[in-house]
């Protein structure tokens, strides 16, 4: 299996490329639109500033490449924002995959799913849980599994969502469309439940 992981100078690449190492697979980083085309699985990472990220797409011509893959694509953090219109963060047009904007979490004290006032600081840095799983990109994870998430800036529930979280709303914690797939958390660093959905990514078929 060819396996690129998208190289545009933006995400936490390494520690990708390594996880699905340790998954008994290989993957190649790349910028190239002929390797990126030629891949069996793709993925697309981001970490830092959602304006900045979509610059470099745009100097590489990436943006024009991604929206027209055809292969299992996995947006992480990041990665799956610039998949959505838009985000808040630096008023950046994202990529348009998936018809949501992305916000900015709203300043404490935030209600939490009881309706009680609760102080949490943002950006969001900690495990949380993904509830309301669909998909086969969640085979054999339960209810309530722990995942890594470090974000400021989330996706509302939509049509869309195969998971979501609470941080004093609800959001998405996956987006899902075609062949599109997306993870606002970081399976890379989500212990056995993130090796597990790299896994099922990794084996899935469209």
């Amino acid at each position: 299996m060819r396996i690129v992981i998208i190289n545009y100078g933006a995400g936490n690449i390494q520690s990708i490329k390594f996880a699905i190492e340790r998954l008994g697979f290989e993957a190649i980083l790349s910028d190239s639109e002929e390797e990126i085309r030629s891949a069996d699985k793709v993925i697309f990472p981001g970490v830092g500033e959602a304006s900045s990220a979509m610059t470099k797409l745009k100097e590489t011509g990436l943006d024009k490449v991604i929206h027209t893959l055809t292969q299992p694509v996995l947006g992480i953090c990041l990665g799956m924002q610039l998949m959505c219109n838009g985000s808040e963060e630096g008023n950046t047009e994202g990529l348009g995959i998936f018809d949501v904007d992305v916000v900015r979490f709203t300043s404490p004290p935030f209600s939490d799913r009881d309706g009680q006032d609760v102080a949490l600081k943002i950006p969001q840095i900690q495990w949380n849980t993904i509830s309301d799983l669909k998909s086969s990109l969640f085979k054999d994870i339960p209810e309530e599994s722990f995942i890594y998430m470090v974000h400021s800036f989330y996706a509302p529930v939509t049509k869309y969502t195969i998971a979501t979280c609470n941080y004093g709303v609800d959001y998405s914690g996956a987006f899902a469309k075609a062949n599109f797939y997306g993870t606002q958390f970081h399976p890379e660093k989500s212990s056995a439940v993130g090796e597990r959905i790299l896994k099922n990514f990794l084996q899935m078929e469209l």
